[in-house]
Order: C-alpha cells, then structure tokens, then sequence
C-alpha cells in the first residue's frame, strides 16, 4: 500500500533507500511508480481563502464588510432552488367519458374569491336545479362587525361569571339539526304539503268533471264554486296577505305578549267583516250571478241552480279568512306546515262528497243530467259537501294553535292599536287584484256564452277552467320552486343597491326553470288531445277532445307566463308594487280585447280555443313591457342575449321532438281510438319519443342548463 506524500518525510535526491526496504531507482515510489506530484496534489486542497467568507475574498469588500452584522449563515442551511418548471399535478376528478360538458370540481371549504352577501362559493359559482331546489333556505345572515363592541361593553363592570356546568344531553334523534336544517325541513314540509295539495285539487276536478260533465250544468257549479273566492280576493284576501299578516310577524316579536293581543283583534277584526261581506253576498247572490254571466243568468234553469250553488258556496269566504289569519300566526310561531297540509282536507272531503254523488247518480256521461234535471237532493248534497270542506280546513287549524299555546279571546278594542293605518298601505294590492279580476270576469262571460252557443259538451267554461289547471301545475311546481331559493338572495341584492347581482338571480333563475317548462310546453302542445281524454273520459268522448284542444292552445303560453313571474320578482325585491300592477293592468286588457275578438270572429265552437290562446298572448305583451323596465331599473341590461340564447336553444331542441312525439301519438289514436287504452298508449309512447330526442338534441347542442339536470338525476340515482 503506498504511504501518503509528505515534504517533511521525502526522501534524498540521490534515490536512496527506505529504511527497511529494497533500493528505489530514482525518481520512482516505494512501489515502483513515480511519486504523486506535490503541486498536482494540493492544488485546491491548500485554498487560503477556504475558511474565509465568501464575500470578503475581495480585499475591498473584506474591509466593507460587517461581520458582526451579517454573519454567514451556518453549514447545511442551504437550500436547493426548486424547478422553475415541473409537471402539474394529476387532477383528482378523472373526467368521465360519457358527459360532453364537464362540471367544474367542487372548490374547497371556506371562501376562495371575493363572494358577496356571504353565500358559499359551491352553490353560487357552480349553482344547478339541485341546488336551488335543495338549499332553498340555506341562508345566513351577515355577521355583524360591531358586535364584539357590543359585547365587551355589555360586559364591563360585571363579575365574570363562572361557566356553568353543561346539562346531560337529552335524548334526541341521531341525526341533529341547527337553524339551517329547521330551515330545510319547514321548506321541505312546505313544499310537500303544496304538492300534494296541488294533486288532490286537481282530482277534486276530475271528480267533478265526471259528476256534473262540462256542458252548462258544469259551468253554473263552476261559477258558483270560483265565486267566493273572487269575492274574498277583493275584499279582505289581497291586503290581508300583503299588509296585515307582516304587521302580525312584527307584533309577535316586538309587543310583550308575544303579539297575542293583535293577533286576537286582527282575528276578530276579520270575522265580522267577513261575516258582514257573507251576509250581503248571500243577499245578492242573484246579482252576483249576472256579473259573472249573463249567458246562465238568463237561462231560469241555469240561474236557479247556479243561485242555490252560490248561496252553499259564499259562507266559505268566512272560513277563507279565518284559515289564512289562523295559518299566519302558526307561521309566525314557527309551524308551517299546518296551513299548506290542512287544504288536502278540503279536497278529500269534496272527491267523497262529488264520489258519493256519482254512487248515487252515475257519471254524467251515464245519466245525461242537466239544469233542469238534477234534482234538489242532489244540489243539497253537493252543496253541503262543498261547505263543509272548508270548514274542516279551518277547525283542522285549532289543535296546531292551541299546541302552540295561543288562545283565541274576542277583542274589540281595534282603535289606535295600528290596524286602521294598515289600509292605507294595500292600496296598490288591492288595485293589482282588481285588475286581474277584471280580465277573468269578461274571459267568465265570453266562455259561457260561447259554451251555450255552440250546444257541444267541453266547449264552456269549465272545460277553460279544467285545461287551465291543468297547464297551470308545471308553473307552480318548478317556477315557484327555483325561485324560493333565489328570492331572499335577490332581495339582499336589492337592498344592498347591487343591480348586477339582481340581473344575476333573475337570468339564473330564467334558465334554470326554462330547462323544464320549454320541453313541458311542448308536451301540452302535442299530446294535450291525448292528455284530456285520458283523464277527462268520464265526462264524454266529445268534452275530452274539446278540452284537449283548449289545453294544446294554452300550452306555449306557459313560457312567457313563467317569464313574467320571474320578471315581477325583480320588482318585489325593490319593494315596487306600482309597477306589477300597471303590467298586471296591461295583461288584463290585452286578454280581454283579444277574448273578445276571437268570441266575435271565431266559431262557437273554437271561441274558447282562441281564448286560452289569447292568454298566453297576453302574458307575451306583458313580458315584453316588464322586461323594459325592469332593464331600465337595473341599468339596462338584464342579460337578455344570454337567457334569449337559452330559450332559442331549448325551443330549438323541442321542435323536432314535439313533432314526432305528436305524430306518434295521433296516429296512434287514430289506429286505437280515444278510450281509455288508446290515450295511455299515446301518452307513453309520444311521451317517451318527445322526451327522448328533446335530450338528445339539446346534448348535441350543448345545453349547460340540460346538463346541470341531467347530473341533478344521476347524483339524485347515485349514478
């Protein structure tokens, strides 16, 4: 092994020899091999500014520089610079082949931009029809930025008060709730009874339908039954809802009783008004009864059974109010449910009353009964029914009242406890349901007498009626819907004066509902014939057919009358009533002159046809006015070549499958015939052939709106 070189210990210049080993040549190591050479050897390993630092190797910079103050840093604190260009991490949502429009990934938890009114960024950047529907409640209130303030200086002076023990947890159901999920479960609660209401109503119709059939004697129990109502809308109905139920919100959280005195006179304030208004109208009923049609007022027949309807029918305005009075203060205590459910009773206990009916008397298909041949036990018996409905509605509301600890006392020490200034503030309300009684008092007149002079069955107003309710569900199950959730976020936009997120809510909730009210419009369109004389059979072949064709011309006016519910809810969030009720005024108008016109120029037989169709026009007009000014109010744009886009698409998409659904389903009712099973099948089949290529075309069009449905299903299916 060869010794390491060292100048102290080199050897002689002659080459002599190692102590201790054989002769070396000159110039040659002990092992033979020449000597490593000394100034290859130390070149680097000698560096005199090795223990130096680094920027004191200059003789200038070396006097310059302060040690003292900037020491170097210590060894192994070095750092490795990282690359300046890596490859970006794996995204952890893998994209999923079979959805042509990817959802963006759900951002994290907390706020990750600048969001305002303190919505989360999950359910308004990438917000869909599931997420309005389920978080429609889901809001919270901004956090005060003085309320430490407020309590430090509530806390000084005070002795600190020691932490109390927390009690045993009672025990409740496993999955707990808060605020938000009390919040949810009310909407829930809310919407389900709305929803089974709106079933149960609209078998009442059928069960009526069959009972009394569509031509006049129909028509003279539907004046008579739609008459309180209007009457009661009137009077008390519109600023009852609009002016006294806030003001009974506000006394229950600000006077000392818990708002129990004025709730106790506001109930009593309407009994008697409401009784004097039952009074009177049972009184002049028969003058009631011409104002809604001449056509069953001149037919003595017709005007006494509709007389004796009547009469059964207007002490329901008292129990209207009562019910709504009594639903309020359940509202104001926290239970909702009570006023949307207890209305299946009313509807379960006339299907019983109009069943038993026809137990006794058949179908009105069977017995060809008319006004001048039902008999008097039969009116007694559907009249009672009818009252009693709405009595059980209104008594079903005192066990949820008394549960709540409310105890109704008469009080009739009304004056100077606020109810009097109340009126004064309705005025634009009971303007606005002015008017639009206004244009279905003359739609009442001309369909009646259109339904009488055509002498067919299902060309009257109850046919008008009946395909009317039918058109009307979608609007009030997904309209209503999507907008209760952007409604309180739309209202705090307004308040807080941010005009863009108002324009925002109000394109997003356009398009979202469009999603199902376009194709649904469409529906009715096509298979409106099938549609009716499917569930209207019992009244007869040729009723059913005419009310399908009332139904197939209401059917695109659902689109603009969607729209203009939407539009008005901008002007509700600026708390601007005036302005819903001049549009109202022009609504009214416009389907009144049209009705009208179409009475005097179409046949008999299709008056009412061009009736439903002009109410769909109406509405058109009415969009078309309230989007002008509603852009005005928002600074003149409302998104419209964006929601335009949407709608033109969705139309777009809906055409071709409205013609083969409708194809389709016509010729099988050609084929079958107009029974029962033939209208099945060409429901089903036209129906599933329309939706069907609906979806398809609006996935090749890249609907985003059809897309956030479709992935609300999957996610609802777990797929």
């Amino acid at each position: 092994m060869n010794a390491p070189y060292d100048g102290d210990r080199g050897q002689g210049a002659g080459g002599a020899a190692s102590p201790g080993g054989p002769p070396v040549p000159p110039g040659a190591g002990q092992d033979g091999h020449a000597p490593p050479d000394p100034y290859l050897q130390h070149a680097y390993e000698d560096d005199p500014y090795r223990a130096q630092d680094l920027t004191a190797q200059d003789p200038v910079s070396e006097a310059l520089y302060d040690r003292a103050a900037h020491p170097p840093p210590p060894p192994g604190t070095y750092q490795e610079p990282a690359p300046l260009y890596q490859q970006p991490p794996a995204a952890p949502y893998a994209p999923d082949p079979r959805i042509w429009a990817q959802t963006p990934p759900p951002e994290p938890a907390g706020p990750s931009r600048h969001l305002p009114y303190g919505d989360r960024p999950a359910t308004t950047q990438f917000v869909g029809v599931d997420a309005l529907v389920t978080q429609a409640s889901d809001d919270r209130q901004e956090p005060d930025a003085f309320a430490h303030l407020f309590r430090d200086q509530e806390g000084s002076g005070k002795p600190p008060v020691p932490p109390q023990p927390e009690p045993a947890p009672a025990p409740a159901p496993a999955k707990g709730g808060g605020k938000v999920s009390g919040l949810l479960k009310s909407s829930a609660v809310m919407a389900a009874g709305t929803l089974v209401s709106r079933l149960t109503g609209f078998v009442r119709s059928l069960v009526i339908t069959a009972a009394l059939g569509a031509a006049m004697l129909g028509d003279s129990f539907t004046i008579a039954y739609t008459l309180p109502t209007m009457i009661y809308i009137l009077t008390v109905g519109g600023g009852l809802n609009s002016v006294f139920v806030p003001q009974l919100v506000r006394a229950m959280k600000d006077d000392e009783d818990g708002g129990e005195a004025f709730a106790n006179r506001l109930l009593t304030l309407v009994m008697v008004a409401l009784g004097l208004i039952v009074a009177a109208a049972v009184l002049v009923a028969p003058v009631l009864i011409q104002l809604m049609s001449n056509t069953i007022a001149d037919d003595v027949a017709a005007n006494s059974v509709a007389v004796t309807f009547a009469r059964y029918c207007l002490p329901t305005i008292f129990f209207m109010g009562v019910h709504v009075v009594m639903g309020q203060i359940l509202n104001a205590r926290g239970k909702f449910g009570a006023m949307m459910w207890t209305p299946v009773l009313n509807n379960i206990v006339m299907i019983i009353t109009f069943g038993l009916f026809i137990w006794v008397y058949g179908t009105s298909a069977e017995s060809r009964m008319g006004v001048d041949t039902i008999p008097p036990e039969g009116i007694r018996l559907l009249g009672i029914g009818t009252l009693l409905g709405l009595v059980v509605q209104s008594l079903a509301m005192i066990p949820y009242l008394r549960e709540t600890g409310f105890r109704f006392r008469p009080r009739f020490d009304w004056k100077g406890h606020g109810l009097g200034k109340t009126v004064k503030l309705a005025k634009w309300t009971v303007l606005f349901v002015l008017a639009n009684q206004a244009g279905v008092l003359v739609v009442t007149q001309l369909a009646t007498a259109a339904g009488k002079l055509s002498g067919k069955d299902g060309t009257g107003f109850l046919a008008y009626s009946n395909a009317q309710l039918i058109w009307g569900m979608p609007q009030a199950i997904i309209t209503v819907s999507v907008m209760a959730a952007l409604l309180p976020r739309i209202s705090r936009a307004a308040h807080d004066n941010d005009p863009g997120a108002v324009r925002d809510d109000i394109s997003q909730g356009l398009r979202n509902s469009a999603v199902a009210i376009v194709p649904v419009a469409f529906t009715f369109l096509a298979l409106g014939l099938p549609m009716c004389t499917l569930l209207y059979a019992s009244s007869g072949a040729e009723a059913a057919r005419s009310m399908g064709f009332i139904l197939m011309a209401f059917a695109l006016g659902l689109i603009p009358y969607s729209v203009q519910y939407v539009v008005l809810r901008g002007f509700y969030a600026y708390e601007d009533t005036r302005t819903p009720f001049y549009n109202t005024v022009i609504v009214a108008a416009v389907n009144a002159a049209a009705s009208a016109l179409c009475y005097v120029v179409l046949p008999a037989r299709w008056a009412v046809v061009g009736m439903a169709f002009s109410y769909g026009l109406a509405y058109a007009v009415g969009v078309g006015v309230a989007w002008r000014r509603l852009s005005k109010r928002l600074g003149g744009d409302l998104d419209g070549a964006h929601i335009v886009r949407t709608y033109a698409r969705l139309c777009m998409a809906a055409v071709p499958a409205a013609l083969v659904g409708g194809a389709v389903g016509f010729g099988i009712l050609e084929f079958v015939g107009t029974g029962a099973l033939g209208s099945l099948a060409a429901l089903i089949c036209g129906g599933v052939l329309l939706l069907g290529i609906f979806f398809v075309a609006a996935k090749k069009m890249r609907i985003e709106e059809v897309n956030g449905l479709v992935g609300m299903v999957r996610g609802r299916l777990g797929r």
